[in-house]
């Protein structure tokens, strides 16, 4: 029964307390400037000691042990990360390093002074877990930490959160942790108190750095009657006049009070003399000039910096009208169709638009400080432009382009003899050249075909390329000759424009000559152009299909062409059951179709033809 009546007691306080707890977050509005920072110095010496009373934990100069705890620039123990402190832009900065007691509870506590009251403030502090993943063999205790705002009197807690485990990381990481939290009527400090959850073993090693207090008002934007954010004009558009307003979102403020403010570099800011509503209005302003509202719940904080919020920056920047472009020649001479280019220069932040005008015109390059001309020549106008807001120079500056005179080269296509060289050479003269082969002369001797390229130079600098493509021209070269019946056929072992002759004089596309009887032929293949003529010997044999010795004088006698241009041949001629009828060695054979002086009749006979150590056979018709 005194357990049941103890939990409900206890559950009762819990409950009590509830409203007045929160857990950790930040301030989604506007902020002032931090009231309190505790960033442990900085130094290469450990220490010094925090003040009594502020933490039960042991100081120590060497190894923290469980308890105990250091203030030092280096974490070069036991096998934690070596860490830098959190402070931006520290040297040697500090850290308070906490190596966890075995039992939790409080080990840090510090009273903030200064505070004004019914005001909401946002804590803030960054902590890293010392241990690496793999410490402790991959076991090692995540650090746990309870953030506590109490009142002054040590009894009334403001607010409350808890970190929950934060593991180790296999690469050091800070994290940052805080808590919103408000003051009572007539508070005007607090006790910021730090807990351990952890357990006690292996882990639990962490670093605390950088604890903040600044006061978290509503987030306050603001804008002018166009619900603009910032305003950006050319100098040439002052002066202007607008209408700001600061427009909080009542996220923590029930009420608002204002105090409008100016600076005019966004560092330095001075009070607007009687603008204490939400509305600032601006007139006739033509210089840049920033705006912001310190804003608070009540007019009387708007005097004590560590009472208000600070409403988000308007903006009212006047761009200078930039200087015209510069350029140190006003007269330049281009060498054309080389995408030669003319520049000028401007300042950082300013661009240059091309023109073909000095006033209006076409708009030719846009934001590039350099503008390739075409081939005409011309005048071109530069207008500097600023990159913020298009404020344009008052005037353009005038770039007078030419052009070089330069030779125009055509490209060429040549061809030459097998075995033959040929002179390449170009058409302009007085330059420099320089070829793909090295040599740098006006014309050039080779004997190889390919692409020959000449680069030639003026006097100016201007270049300009030609390209010869130079083919071979083959000699013929005679592979094979045929006969066949009264018919040559030549066929060359390559390919061109030739032409075909048996005598030297009279030429004919074609390699086939028909009706040529047997006899010794010298063949002539030659180039068209004139890249030389093959010549070969060749005898052209004939010999009949058939003949009619019927006495009328026409074909009468089987008469072989040719073979009288052989050193050493027999030719025979025998009957269907190849008994000889007639033969002839080394001379032609006429055989007027007869045996023994009777007439033989129409049939096919047998012809055998040994000459050369080779053998023909064949046979032919006999007709009467």
């Amino acid at each position: 029964m005194k357990k049941t009546v103890s939990f409900l007691i206890l559950l009762c306080i819990g409950l009590w307390y509830v409203p007045l707890r929160a857990q950790l977050g930040f301030c989604n509005g506007n902020s002032g400037d931090p009231i309190f920072t505790e960033d442990f110095g900085t130094g290469t010496t450990p220490g010094p000691p925090l003040p009594v009373g502020t933490t039960t934990y042991s100081f120590v100069t060497g190894t923290p042990n469980d308890g105990s705890y250091t203030v030092l620039d280096t974490t070069t123990f036991f096998d934690w990360h070596r860490i830098v402190d959190h402070t931006p832009n520290d040297t040697n900065g500090k850290s308070f390093i906490v190596n966890a007691d075995f039992t939790a509870g409080e080990f840090f506590k510090r009273t903030v002074s200064g505070l004004c009251e019914n005001t909401s403030y946002e804590f803030s502090s960054w902590l890293i877990n010392l241990l690496p993943a793999s410490g402790c063999s991959n076991f090692g205790i995540p650090i746990n930490v309870k953030f506590q705002i109490w009142d002054t009197t040590d009894t009334q807690l403001l607010a409350s959160g808890d970190t929950g485990p934060i593991p180790g990381k296999i690469s050091p990481q800070w994290e940052k942790y805080g808590l919103v939290f408000k003051t009572l009527t007539g508070q005007t400090s607090v006790i910021l108190k730090m807990l351990n959850n952890g357990e006690g073993g292996c882990g639990n090693d962490l670093a605390i750095d950088d604890i903040v207090f600044k006061t978290c008002g509503d987030f306050i934007d603001v804008t002018d009657s166009e619900n603009n954010s910032n305003l950006v004009y050319c100098e040439s558009d002052g002066p202007i006049t607008t209408l700001l307003t600061a427009n909080p979102d009542f996220s923590i403020y029930n009420t608002h009070a204002y105090q409008w403010q100016q600076s005019s570099d966004d560092i330095t800011w001075i009070d607007v003399l009687g603008a204490n509503t939400n509305t600032l209005q601006l007139n006739n302003l033509s210089v840049t000039q920033f705006y912001r509202a310190k804003v608070a719940e009540d007019a009387i904080n708007l005097s004590n910096p560590l009472c208000i919020a600070i409403s988000e920056v308007f903006d009212v920047i006047f761009i200078p009208t930039p200087a015209a472009p510069q350029q140190s020649i006003a007269n330049i001479t281009l060498c054309p169709d080389e995408n030669e280019t003319i520049t000028v220069t401007v300042p950082q932040g300013v661009g240059v638009n091309w023109y073909d005008q000095a006033e209006g015109g076409a708009l030719l390059a846009v934001n590039t400080a350099s503008y390739t001309p075409t081939t005409s020549a011309g005048i071109f106008y530069a207008e500097a432009v600023t990159n913020t807001a298009t404020c344009a120079s008052a005037t353009r500056t005038a770039l007078n382009v030419d052009f070089y005179e330069v030779p125009q080269l055509t490209d060429e296509s040549l061809t030459f003899c097998e075995g033959a060289t040929q002179i390449l050479s170009v058409e302009a003269e007085n330059m420099s050249y320089l070829w793909n082969t090295g040599e740098t002369t006006q014309q050039i001797t080779v004997s190889a075909p390919g692409n020959y390229t000449v680069t030639v130079t003026t006097s100016n600098g201007c270049q300009r390329e030609k390209t010869i493509t130079l083919s071979q021209i083959d000699t013929p070269v005679i592979d094979r000759i045929y006969s066949s019946d009264f018919t040559v056929t030549v066929s060359a072992l390559n390919r061109g424009d030739f032409e075909y002759s048996l005598n030297g004089f009279n030429f004919q596309d074609s390699p086939i000559f028909e009706g040529i009887p047997g006899g010794l032929y010298t063949i002539f293949v030659r180039e068209k152009s004139g890249c030389g003529t093959a010549v070969r010997e060749f005898i052209h044999l004939v010999i009949p299909k058939f003949f009619t010795p019927n006495g009328d004088s026409q074909n009468d006698l089987f008469q072989p062409e040719g073979f009288e241009f052989l050193t050493n041949y027999e030719i025979s001629v025998f009957n269907r059951y190849g008994q000889l009828l007639k033969s002839s060695t080394n001379q032609p054979i006429n055989w007027d179709g007869s045996f023994n002086g009777s007439p033989l009749p129409s049939s096919d006979y047998w012809y055998r033809i040994q000459m050369n150590g080779k053998e023909l056979k064949g046979y032919f018709s006999l007709k009467r």
